[in-house]
């Protein structure tokens, strides 16, 4: 017997798919009745060939009648079968369980709707699987700071320390409470970000001059490492963007390059206009990233240096990334690894 894929080779409307059913329904009963009624007649069970016409009419009819609605009944189980599956499907979605899979139809529109609810099912599975990793690394992140503090303070409490000892462990406490304080207003930002839509409040101002303070604002940490900074800016580039989410785009890009750069290293800041949009280019000759680390820069937490992994939280290029799709632009990272990292951001020149 032939599959519904092979006797619908292409997908049929719904509307057709209904009519065509109801029409085999009818002709499938009146011929099954036509037959039923000759095998009875054969069987001299009832008599069609007797002198009043409508009696015989009425006995076909009642058998067409019965056959149809058992005919209609064994087909409706069929066609409805897609759907059938599509609410049990959509109640194990319900209780949590993401690997459930519904299978196509030859009917046009359940097959887009099959479609559509397999591709539902894997973005709320990726959905779980990130809100799982969120929850895992983040208590992990918050966890040991606060086991070091805590460590720490237990150590003070005891006395039993040198002036040095003490000096050391209260600058740990000092440097882990700013961590935590760093990763509060990195969650913060993110939690901000990620929760919005349209940017609808954009101001003009200079972006040369944005990025300018950006690189003093970070001069402590530049200077400490004894970096070099190569700066090329062009001058009165006037943008209609939203001031405060770009600068957190340069800070955390140059924060980034400070921290992965090492001492008497060099970082080159470039910005220039084409066009309608501007381009930010930021180089570093630092650890650089391997393959593995590229394809997850942009991931909630994820470090791939772990030799710098407690001076971040993995938060600072998820915000980037998220600020950049938010405004219209693009980011590119190229990367290899011992040679240094270059990050180029466009972002459409609004003017009035």
């Amino acid at each position: 017997m032939k599959s519904l894929k092979e006797i619908f080779p292409k997908k049929i409307s719904l509307a057709f798919s209904l009519v065509a059913l109801v029409f085999f329904v009818m002709v499938l009963s009146i011929l099954s009745a036509g037959l039923f009624a000759f095998l009875l007649n054969w069987l001299e069970v009832i008599d069609l060939n007797q002198s009043d016409p409508k009696r015989g009419i009425y006995v076909l009819l009642y058998i067409s009648i019965f056959l149809g609605v058992v005919i209609a009944a064994l087909l409706s189980r069929r066609s409805v079968k897609p759907i059938r599956d599509m609410m049990k499907a959509t109640n194990k979605v319900a209780k949590g369980d993401f690997s459930v899979e519904v299978k196509g139809s030859y009917v046009f529109e359940l097959d887009t709707l099959a479609a559509s609810f397999n591709k539902m099912v894997k973005e709320l599975q990726g959905i779980e699987t990130l809100r799982a990793d969120f929850v895992r690394n983040f208590s992990h992140e918050f966890k040991t700071p606060i086991v070091s503090i805590s460590g720490f303070a237990k150590l003070l409490k005891e006395g039993s320390l040198s002036e040095k000892e003490k000096q050391e462990y209260l600058n740990s406490i000092i440097q882990e409470s700013e961590r935590l304080v760093d990763l509060s207003t990195s969650i913060l930002n993110l939690s901000k970000v990620e929760n919005i839509e349209i940017i609808s409040e954009k101001t003009i101002y200079r972006l040369d001059e944005q990025v300018r303070l950006a690189i003093l604002m970070l001069e402590p940490k530049w200077s400490a490492k004894n970096l070099h900074m190569d700066v090329e800016l062009e001058d009165d580039i006037d943008i209609l963007g939203a001031k405060n989410l770009i600068q957190q785009i340069w800070l955390n890009l140059l924060d980034n390059a400070i921290k992965h750069t090492d001492s008497d290293g060099i970082v080159k800041i470039g910005l220039w206009t084409n066009g309608r949009k501007v381009t930010f280019r930021l180089e570093d000759n630092g650890c650089g990233m391997n393959d593995q680390t590229l394809s997850r820069i942009y991931d909630k937490f994820y470090q791939g240096d772990t030799s710098h992994s407690m001076t971040g939280n993995g938060l600072g290029l998820t915000i980037v990334k998220r600020i950049v799709d938010l405004c219209g632009g693009t980011i590119d990272v190229q990367s290899e690894l011992g040679k240094g990292t270059v990050f180029t951001i466009i972002l459409p020149l609004e003017k009035h």
